[in-house]
């Protein structure tokens, strides 16, 4: 029976040592890059604009590999920064945003497998005061992919210091449900926010009405024609809540034959996402 006992432990401990490590693996950063002047490409428009990139549920360092390489290797951007967020709040960094021009900053949760989003909601609002408070950054870009979009916009919705301190430019959402009450045959049509049974998305509803946009801001809402995870319907909500401020410009598409985790991953729509950022026209 010693023996048994003993051999269960030393396989739960090593179990548990594997999975600190592969945690651990999957948080290292994405190398930071350094775009030089002598890359710049004339259809590229260049700023001092950062594009925060934030995974969604369980996402981690590989979450946008493909999509940072490419920009890098073509000439459109430089990641510069990574920012881990611990469940308690605190954030730490590596590398530094000094308006380095088309900058990424690469966003990590320590640990985002949580049953809500909600936790992260307010880690991710600890995460955007420090890259205002101790990085100056009053304006960027944002890409976020599922649950990452859900959690930036409670995040930034639920804080006027972030809306009054960081103005937000271009908004790419990969796949984000912002309202989950209604299923995959529920087809989006105009005043449906009236049926939905979703107190998170009514609670942004508000926040909405509430909200003064203190910029010109751009929305893209790209969704996969074949995402088993997230209802096509929890995306399209997103132009209900947009469409409370007329100025803001609103742009979705529907990818065909791309599920839930090629949002992040393809191509056609990583190329989609630089030209939607970067490009002069």
């Amino acid at each position: 029976m010693r023996r048994l006992l003993k051999g269960f432990t030393a396989t739960i401990s090593i179990l548990l040592i594997l999975m600190l490590i592969i945690q651990f693996t999957i948080l290292l950063p994405l190398p930071n890059h350094s775009l030089k002047t002598s890359d710049y490409r004339s259809n590229i428009h260049y700023d001092e604009t950062p594009t925060v990139m934030i995974p969604g549920w369980g996402g981690n360092t590989t979450t946008y590999y493909r999509m940072t390489h490419y920009f890098e290797s073509h000439h459109y951007a430089q990641k510069v920064m990574t920012v881990w967020v611990s469940p308690t709040g605190t954030v730490k960094t590596s590398g530094s945003y000094h308006q380095q021009k088309n900058a990424l900053i690469q966003i990590l949760y320590n640990w985002n497998y949580n049953a809500s989003y909600h936790p992260q909601v307010y880690q991710l609002t600890k995460a955007l005061q420090l890259l205002h408070d101790r990085y100056h950054i009053k304006r960027m870009n944002v890409i976020a992919h599922s649950y990452g979009g859900t959690e930036f916009i409670h995040a930034y919705m639920s804080s006027e210091k972030l809306q009054k301190n960081i103005q937000l430019h271009k908004v790419v959402f990969l796949g984000v449900p912002v309202e989950e009450s209604f299923g995959v045959k529920v087809k989006f049509v105009p005043n449906l926010n009236r049926k939905s049974k979703d107190r998170n998305f009514h609670q942004l509803e508000q926040q909405m009405r509430s909200w003064h946009p203190n910029s010109s801001i751009k929305f893209f809402n790209i969704m996969g024609g074949r995402d088993e995870s997230v209802p096509r319907v929890q995306s399209e909500m997103l132009q209900t809540l947009v469409r409370i401020h007329p100025e803001i410009q609103y742009r979705q598409v529907v990818v065909p034959k791309t599920n839930h985790f090629q949002l992040h991953d393809r191509m056609a729509i990583i190329q989609r996402v630089a030209k939607i950022l970067w490009d002069k026209d």
